[in-house]
């Protein structure tokens, strides 16, 4: 038996989510069965754990949570031993296979990645998929000629779970971090992850018509998109890059090709979802040099499985500060 929060459609249109005891044999096909020891919450969590299952949830009833990190219990692949520790994100994985948010997971050993060392379970979730993107996104910009002295860095969406870890990782880096908040009362909180301006949302959320503002910054993490991606990319240096992480801001790009074609701007997509093994194991090997865990360990917010829906509803808004760490046993 395991334990899981379970989603299930109570009518069309309309889900619930419950914590349930589930024989063993309801698990998916894999050749890995790991012993979950924590989960987190991410906003595609929150899409999933939505009453319409966000369009995400293909089949009922389904136990979501992207993310996972635990200890392997029967391994079929050579590659994985009962008492590794691993962790899983993306794949689709809470999505279109059942998830973290339970006791027990299955899932195909090409999935997972060895926890490098001086990453426990605990710190791995609060990293999630969220912090794997932040890392990922450095490491891109790195490789498009980011250096800590060409000048500030911005990150938007400062505050939440990509935000939060980018701008620990970039501070600890040396570089010079300036942080978008629209939530005025994390100024505290970002500038003891690193920040050393903080930047209010107003701000940037306006579109201006000049495509070309003055030069301002060496490198940008973006997890809005919308128009503050649009109004930033006209306010970088030559040849600088920004990396698109997100679109908490909406899908849409209403800008111009001109930062383009007269700055040399580059715009870096960054997905976490199907990004090849070597890739993850290079960025979570990066984390455990790269990540100060006394920062890490400021970013978290502890929960229980009967807490993630509620959660999820809140990150949805925009409410969730940091990173959340689901004990999926507590």
């Amino acid at each position: 038996m395991f334990r899981a929060l379970v989603l299930d459609k109570v009518e069309e249109g309309l889900a619930q989510a419950t914590v349930q005891d589930l024989e063993d044999d309801r698990l998916p096909a894999g050749e890995v069965t790991v012993a979950v020891e924590y989960s987190t919450v991410n906003y595609k969590d929150g899409l999933c754990l939505s009453p319409s299952g966000g369009g995400l949830v293909r089949v009922w009833p389904h136990v979501a949570g992207i993310d996972f990190a635990g200890v392997v219990e029967h391994s079929s692949d050579a590659r994985y031993f009962p008492g590794d520790t691993v962790v899983l994100t993306g794949w689709r994985v809470g999505e279109l296979h059942w998830g973290g948010y339970a006791t027990r997971a299955r899932a195909r050993a090409d999935w997972l990645v060895p926890l490098p060392e001086g990453i426990r379970t605990r710190a791995a979730m609060a990293i999630g998929t969220a912090g794997l993107t932040a890392m990922l996104a450095v490491m891109a910009l790195e490789e498009h000629g980011l250096r800590p002295e060409g000048g500030e860095v911005l990150v938007t969406g400062a505050a939440g779970g990509v935000g939060s870890v980018a701008v620990a990782i970039l501070a600890q880096l040396g570089y010079a971090v300036a942080a978008v908040t629209g939530r005025p009362e994390t100024e505290d909180y970002l500038r003891g992850l690193g920040a050393e301006r903080i930047i209010p949302r107003a701000e940037l959320a306006e579109t201006v018509k000049r495509p070309l503002e003055v030069e301002t910054w060496s490198g940008c993490i973006d997890a809005v998109g919308g128009a503050m991606l649009a109004r930033v990319l006209g306010q970088m240096k030559y040849g600088a890059s920004v990396a698109a992480v997100g679109l908490a801001g909406g899908a849409g790009l209403p800008g111009s090709v001109i930062p383009f074609l007269l700055r040399g701007v580059n715009l870096l997509g960054i997905d976490s979802v199907l990004m090849p093994f070597a890739r993850r194991e290079q960025a979570w090997h990066r984390l455990a040099r790269d990540l100060p865990m006394d920062k890490l360990e400021a970013m978290i917010r502890p929960a229980t499985l009967a807490e993630v829906p509620g959660l999820g509803a809140a990150i949805l808004r925009g409410a969730v500060q940091g990173r959340v760490v689901v004990d999926v046993r507590a």
